[in-house]
């Protein structure tokens, strides 16, 4: 949340475009766009949006807010399709951290070579390597058995890495995504992004909690969120989530929000979360 909207659409415009070395960029024959035509502050009149009330977090304080996020966005002429769901995303968790750790392995193993020429590790072995010999250092509060599992991984042309990727983006794009959009004629999906950001555990480990960004990163589709107000001194925000592409309608859609609210605050970097709701 420490980036106006503004600057991400000018950030977004200054590496769209197709690459050939990412695959993914070669199906968007709309060619290079320049995002800050998008920031309309009128964006969100006539908009269809889907609030996923499954991504609701369960807090009372923070569904409290994201229901007059929703109120505000009815306030500045968008239409609200309350509920819209879309597939429990625990249907596809497996095969979704199979394919991270068969890409993790394959990227990076690409990736050092061609960028870090100059570096001491050139593989993911080599990176798992230092941290035991840096066990010290490197391992003292974490292990590192996301690498460990990643290294056991194949290539991209695994029957297994290709069922799971397949099942990713059947549920999460398909069955996912494109099918709530088009069944009801929506121009994107809303959801809170999350809850209040969570405390390290050394004892158990991290426990995110529920976030919205999931369905949009596995289908591999664009995902933007805004500031929605604070809980206890932590921020909340708004997701805007759409089909391949859609960056410059998503774009307007939450430049609109963020300029009617400005519940944006420039990072403060407290020492701890305050009681103050």
């Amino acid at each position: 949340m420490a980036c106006s909207v503004a600057d991400c659409a000018a950030l977004l415009g200054a590496i769209a475009g197709t690459d050939p070395l990412d695959p993914a960029t070669l199906a968007n024959k709309g060619g290079t766009i320049d995002y800050l035509k998008a920031l309309d502050r009128g964006a969100l009149a006539g908009a269809r949006l889907g609030l996923v009330r499954s991504a609701y977090t369960g807090l009372e304080a923070v569904d409290a807010l994201i229901d007059r996020a929703v109120t505000r966005l009815k306030n500045m002429g968008a239409t609200i399709v309350d509920p819209v769901e879309l597939p429990d995303a625990k249907r596809y968790a497996d095969a979704e951290l199979d394919v991270l750790r068969t890409e993790l392995k394959v990227g990076l193993n690409e990736y050092l070579p061609q960028f870090a020429p100059g570096a001491a590790v050139r593989t993911l072995a080599d990176v798992i390597a230092f941290n035991e010999r840096e066990h010290e250092r490197e391992l003292r509060l974490f292990s590192q058995d996301l690498f460990v599992k990643a290294q056991a991984k194949g290539g991209l042309g695994e029957p297994a890495y290709l069922e799971a990727l397949a099942l990713c983006r059947r549920l999460a794009r398909e069955e996912g995504i494109d099918r709530a959009l088009s069944e009801h004629r929506l121009d994107a999906l809303i959801a809170p992004t999350g809850g209040p950001a969570w405390l390290t555990d050394l004892v158990d480990g991290d426990n995110p909690g529920a976030s919205f960004s999931t369905p949009a990163a596995v289908a591999g589709y664009p995902h933007i969120t805004v500031p929605a107000g604070f809980v206890a001194g932590l921020p909340i925000g708004l997701s805007f989530v759409g089909s391949a592409f859609s960056e410059a309608k998503l774009i307007g859609y939450a430049y609109a929000y963020e300029q009617a609210t400005h519940h944006r605050r420039a990072p403060a970097f407290s020492k701890s979360a305050s009681l103050k709701l």
